[in-house]
């Protein structure tokens, strides 16, 4: 193996951790599976290093990489129980958003919120939350820009219809 290819590889996964962070956070509720998932997510990014398009944000690539991964986990695997039909709650934990002081419920409340929700919907919202536009979260996903649109409207009212409920 190409010694530069191994160090390039591991510099840019560790610029990029919290991208498989909010992945395996958001699809795993125990710690054995988001192991197993963030493996899996390392193994096939390194498989598919050379064919990473430069002419692209790398961040996009991986996401699209990481949900794909994640969303073919669990197919694979009929057993594992649906995280949101879970008992025990997932609160992401994010290293970018520890450093924010009073935020830091606020944000971590919202990735339970999104942890909660369908695959389809929480891969958009992870990729809105990375602030990618709509026709690239399009893309990534294989639906159309304007069911992009349509599903984060009604993603934000649920997650504020949440908020709402949990301040009451």
């Amino acid at each position: 193996m190409n010694t530069n290819k191994k160090a390039l590889f591991a510099q840019t996964m560790e610029q990029h951790k919290g991208i498989v962070y909010k992945i395996v956070n958001s699809y795993c509720q125990n710690r054995d599976d988001r192991q197993d998932l963030a493996q899996e997510i390392l193994t096939t990014m390194w498989l598919a290093y050379d064919n990473y398009n430069k002419d692209y944000k790398f961040s996009t690539w991986m996401y699209r990489v990481a949900l794909n991964v994640a969303i073919s986990y669990y197919r694979k695997d009929s057993k594992r129980e649906d995280k949101a039909n879970a008992n025990e709650h997932c609160i992401v934990h994010i290293a970018d958003f520890s450093a924010q002081d009073d935020k830091s419920e606020d944000v971590k409340q919202l990735y339970e919120f999104i942890g909660k929700l369908d695959k389809l919907n929480k891969a958009i919202m992870l990729l809105y939350l990375e602030e990618e536009p709509y026709e690239s979260i399009a893309k990534s996903l294989g639906i159309s820009k304007t069911n992009v649109a349509t599903r984060i409207g009604r993603i934000k009212e649920t997650l504020k219809n949440q908020f709402e409920k949990q301040g009451a």
